[in-house]
């Protein structure tokens, strides 16, 4: 099996949770500059019990011709290595997976979360956005991006359009942006809820660090997904010291929403002494492949308040509330409080997020029920789950109005549901992901 084996959303959401401190503003007006400015940055993600490790630098470069008429192009990449969870039960015995085309394989001990050590990945990514004016009191935005893996490729481009009200201090707008995504999971994309391919003792694909297609019995086929994101906002000027924010966001995705790599296990539910162990067909232990339907539609509610304080302090807090036709639901409350120095400022952050479970989400499956699932998957990001951010960012500003930033955060995620049965009850089903992030970062 090759080592290259993730979907492109794996870990999405919280590395863009943790890289958007890249790029924070630092205060509420825009500065007019006549040169290119620059924003260099990497961030370093580490989860625990090594699992999860990733490096992205990314590279900012802006230049604005006046107060309302910018450019910005962005470049990034990122490196992944690890262990990823599969999706899979724990067991008390040795558990072993194979690829969708029945090639290479990597083993679980007993009693062990079951974790794919073959998991590898680099992307890399480059963005360009242009805003300008149209007149006095409307401006326009247009942009796109492309990013590129081994098994995942996304283009993109986005248009926005704003309305001015209020000399200025009321802002209507408007976004839309659209997605196309091809997936190409190695070793073929596998038919969702169908068995995990008996091993057939073929690893040549274990010798490709790189998760290269050079072998040509490979199944490359490939998927796609499209996706729509439309977002209205109002920007509200309260007073000199307080800016305020409303946005309401629909997002589609249709296509191939399947994680090709996420399993379930097949628990044995009949009576005996093989209760709550893996459900076994010749001597075999069952598993199968994850499926998700093959459309999804996401609404939000996002608010946002900037203060300044009197001694020029700034207080940020924000709330989201999104739901989708999956059954998920979430909450979203982001505090950040920046003390300013003279040449230098700190800024702690508290975020905490809720989530509720997807209709179709199962820990697991069991022999009774297993072939009458239209939908089924245990990835932990669709289940109910809390989270807790902490972290600091500090900055100090030279002389040359150069600046050095850097942010540590800390973060830890807590699932859970549903206990199981019989040997599965002694198992951990819902072990907790802790993370540690830094990000150094340099302007000029």
């Amino acid at each position: 099996m090759a080592v290259t084996k993730k979907s492109n959303q794996d870990f999405k959401q919280l590395l863009a949770s943790a890289s958007c401190a890249l790029f924070a503003g630092n205060t509420l007006a825009v500065e007019v500059q006549e040169d290119w400015k620059y924003d260099a940055a990497t961030l370093i993600y580490v989860e625990g019990d090594s699992r999860v490790t990733a490096i992205e630098p990314v590279i900012s470069a802006t230049k604005t011709y006046d107060s309302e008429t910018k450019l910005n192009i962005k470049v990034a990449g990122d490196t992944l290595t690890g262990a990823s969870p599969n999706g899979a039960t724990p067991s008390d015995a040795v558990q072993t997976y194979t690829g969708p085309s029945g090639n290479g394989s990597y083993t679980t001990p007993a009693n062990e979360q079951p974790l794919d050590d073959t998991f590898k990945d680099t992307r890399v990514s480059a963005a360009v956005n242009w805003v300008a004016p149209l007149n006095r009191d409307w401006s326009y935005g247009t942009g796109g991006y492309i990013s590129s893996e081994h098994d995942y490729l996304s283009l993109g481009v986005n248009g926005s359009l704003s309305r001015y009200f209020n000399q200025k201090n009321t802002t209507l707008s408007f976004g839309l942006a659209l997605a196309s995504d091809t997936i190409s999971p190695v070793g073929g994309t596998p038919e969702g809820l169908t068995v995990m391919s008996a091993y057939t003792g073929d690893d040549d694909d274990d010798d490709d660090d790189d998760g290269g297609d050079d072998d040509e019995d490979d199944d490359e086929s490939s998927e796609s997904k499209n996706g729509v994101d439309v977002i209205f906002g109002v920007t509200q000027v309260i007073n000199r010291k307080t800016i305020m924010q409303f946005n309401y966001g629909i997002s589609s995705a249709s296509g191939y929403n399947t994680d090709p790599y996420k399993i379930l296990s097949v628990i044995d539910d009949s009576s005996g002494t093989n209760y709550g162990g893996n459900y076994q067909i010749d001597g075999s232990n069952v598993y199968l492949y994850e499926k998700r339907p093959e459309s999804r539609v996401k609404q939000s509610i996002y608010w946002q308040t900037k203060y300044q304080l009197d001694n020029n302090d700034i207080l940020n807090l924000s709330y989201r509330y999104m739901f989708d036709d999956w059954g998920v639901t979430s909450h979203t409350v982001d505090f950040k409080y920046r003390f300013r120095f003279e040449k230098q400022y700190f800024e702690p952050q508290v975020r905490w997020y809720k989530q509720s479970k997807a209709d179709f989400y199962q820990r697991y499956l069991t022999s009774s029920n297993y072939q009458t699932e239209d939908y089924a998957s245990s990835d932990y990001r669709l289940g109910d789950l809390d989270t807790i951010t902490l972290g600091l960012r500090y900055g100090y500003q030279f002389e040359d109005n150069t600046e050095f930033y850097t942010r540590f955060s800390v973060y830890q995620q807590t699932n859970t549901g549903d206990q199981g049965f019989g040997k599965l009850v002694s198992q951990e089903l819902y072990p907790d992901t802790t993370a540690t992030m830094l990000t150094l970062g340099y302007k000029f």
